[in-house]
């Protein structure tokens, strides 16, 4: 594809799209579907107060929640990927609506459900699912009894679930305004005109001319700037939502009840925290590395991006970062790099920017049909190899979670999720390092992987400390403004990028533009999933076959463990510091190692 245009959805090749069929066949059987949640919630909404009279009437409920769900999540996988695919398409917009509408018409009407089988004497719930009968929902049961404390009235259920479609408002309606409304322009480039995008914008960041990267982040920036105050207005709703269910369901913070259904102590968020704060020097040491690199006088914030290395230019094809994968992968077995490998070519990705289609990447695994990546790739962009290789990490753990287990056990946690992917990320660094031919490639690479680690364990931990303190504020009686978001923002930056590295007065706008601030307190877990995987690829690649073997007994584990629990069965504690400090050890060694290479 032209880094000049960017093509309409209808023009992009079959073979590059992602093959929906294993979801449905037809539009047509996609809406047969749709039609038949509401029906089944009623078919459920029948058994409401019979659900605790036997083993048997158990039994039968959770079996007609089993089919209802799995084909609600059929469905609206369907009807999100398209949307994904294409977001200025109404009839795709229109399919994820009618979904929408359906699942919390269909969520209401089994409200009841939760809080009778709450009400059922626990000892009898337990001697029931303690046969082999229940052997589909002995896990999901023992995590529901966990819940009990935090399961509110049939009738109150039944109100939340109400309004489950419009709790999404505030996270709909930024991406709709900045992914379709707004308009970036164009950035003038020797290779020509070409658009800014969330996906171009990174890229032209990387730009070794000094004058196009200031532009780049001025112009993006400065759009932002011109929706500030709508934008800090739907963060303040999607805030205001987080601790409105919280307060509702008995939890002292929003972060007790995000952190509470994985039973990951809270203790875990804060020493991440106190960690990567305690190795702020080292990043700081890496920051002035790069002005003496690029020799600059002054490093400033759209200067952080820019390959520190840019006499190596790689230009890699999609089939050829399929095939980098199949051998760096090789350590897991030829059964983990045949299913990925084939998958990454034959309709699990789809691989390439359109106009309306969402940014950056993501894997979105289901218990039927594939597991399927959404990609933005660029042959110029080596980091683009990693995410093939982080959102196939994803895709696998899918794959042997889903056949592995019974529905209502498969789904992992987003904190075991980015375990896998950067595990993956992992091999790859070490196998093109391995292979370098010549110390500029090395340096190159050492580079890239430093960024990479920053990104993921710096950066993200920044952000879960802007996450903590939006809702403490919140929490505290604080309301958010634009100016407070803002200068939040910018204190962390400051922190984080320290006195050397100058920021713009528009610099601390980035603390809108994240998307994943609409899923709260989600970001540390790609902090503390890159230091689990880091440990993990040391063991596994220094092991032997138990050691392997225990990695896949984690990723065939899906729901059945907490994270935590399945972690040490992988051979990590993430409830010591340890690990954490191992990951910011490793990102120490590859600063020495670069500044070695390159001062």
């Amino acid at each position: 594809m032209s880094k000049t245009h960017i093509p309409l959805r209808k023009d992009i090749p079959a073979k590059d799209k992602w093959d929906l069929s294993t979801l449905f066949k037809s539009d047509d059987d996609w809406e047969k579907a749709l039609t038949s949640i509401l029906p089944m919630a009623e078919e459920i909404e029948n058994c409401k107060g019979k659900v605790g009279q036997s083993a048997d009437t158990f039994l039968h409920t959770l079996s007609l929640l089993s089919k209802m769900e799995q084909t609600s999540e059929i469905v609206g996988s369907y009807a999100f990927l398209l949307s994904a695919g294409d977001a200025g398409d109404s009839a795709n917009q229109e399919k994820k609506s009618r979904y929408l509408m359906a699942a919390t018409a269909a969520e209401a009407k089994i409200s009841f459900l939760i809080p009778e089988i709450q009400s059922i004497d626990e000892e009898s719930v337990r001697q029931w699912i303690a046969t082999p009968a229940f052997d589909d929902y002995r896990v999901w049961v023992t995590k529901l009894l966990r819940m009990k404390n935090h399961i509110l009235s049939e009738k109150e259920e039944k109100i939340l679930a109400l309004q489950n479609e419009s709790s999404q408002t505030p996270d709909k309606a930024f991406s709709m305004l900045t992914d379709v409304d707004m308009d970036f322009g164009t950035i003038t480039t020797p290779e020509g005109e070409i658009p800014l995008t969330h996906s171009t914008f990174s890229l032209l960041l990387q730009n070794q001319d000094i004058e196009i990267r200031k532009k780049t982040y001025q112009q993006f920036y400065g759009v932002f700037e011109k929706h500030k105050n709508t934008i800090a207005t739907l963060y303040e709703g999607s805030v205001n939502q987080d601790i409105f269910e919280a307060r509702v369901r008995g939890y002292k913070s929003a972060r007790e009840k995000a952190l509470y259904p994985d039973k990951v102590p809270l203790s875990v968020y804060d020493n991440l925290i106190k960690a990567v704060r305690e190795s702020l020097p080292v990043l700081h040491r890496y920051y002035e590395l790069r002005r003496k690199v690029l020799k600059l006088d002054t490093l400033h914030h759209y200067d952080v991006y820019v390959p520190l290395v840019h006499s190596v230019k790689k230009h890699t094809s999609y089939e050829e970062a399929v095939e980098i994968i199949r051998n760096a992968l090789a350590p897991l077995g030829q059964e983990y790099v045949n299913t990925l490998c084939t998958g990454l070519v034959s309709g699990w990705v789809d691989r390439y920017e359109n106009k309306g289609k969402d940014s950056g990447a993501f894997s979105a695994g289901s218990y039927t049909g594939y597991p399927y990546i959404l990609l933005n790739y660029k042959e110029d962009v080596l980091r683009d190899v990693y995410t093939m290789a982080h959102e196939g990490g994803h895709s696998m753990h899918s794959h042997y979670s889903s056949s592995s287990n019974p529905f209502m056990q498969y789904n992992y946690t987003i904190f075991e999720a980015e375990v896998a992917s950067t595990f993956n990320e992992q091999l790859v660094f070490q196998y093109l390092l391995k292979n370098a031919d010549s110390k500029e490639m090395k340096a190159y690479l050492l580079s890239e992987r430093a960024s990479d680690i920053l990104a993921t364990l710096y950066r993200q931990t920044m952000f879960a400390e802007f996450e903590l303190k939006t809702h403490e504020f919140v929490e505290s009686g604080t309301p958010l403004t634009v100016d407070l978001l803002r200068s939040t923002y910018r204190k962390l930056l400051e922190d984080y990028f320290g006195p050397k590295v100058e920021l713009l007065e528009m610099s601390d706008l980035e603390g809108l533009r994240i998307p994943h601030f609409y899923r709260a307190f989600y970001v540390y877990k790609y902090a503390t999933g890159i230091s689990a995987s880091l440990a993990l690829a040391k063991r596994v690649t220094e092991g032997g076959e138990k050691e392997k073997e225990d990695y896949f007994t984690f990723l065939k584990s899906g729901g059945s463990r907490y994270p935590i629990e399945a972690l040490k069965v992988a051979g990590v504690d993430m409830e010591s510091p340890e690990p954490v400090r191992s990951a910011l050890k490793t990102f120490e060694n590859l600063v020495d190692e670069l500044e070695s290479l390159l001062l």
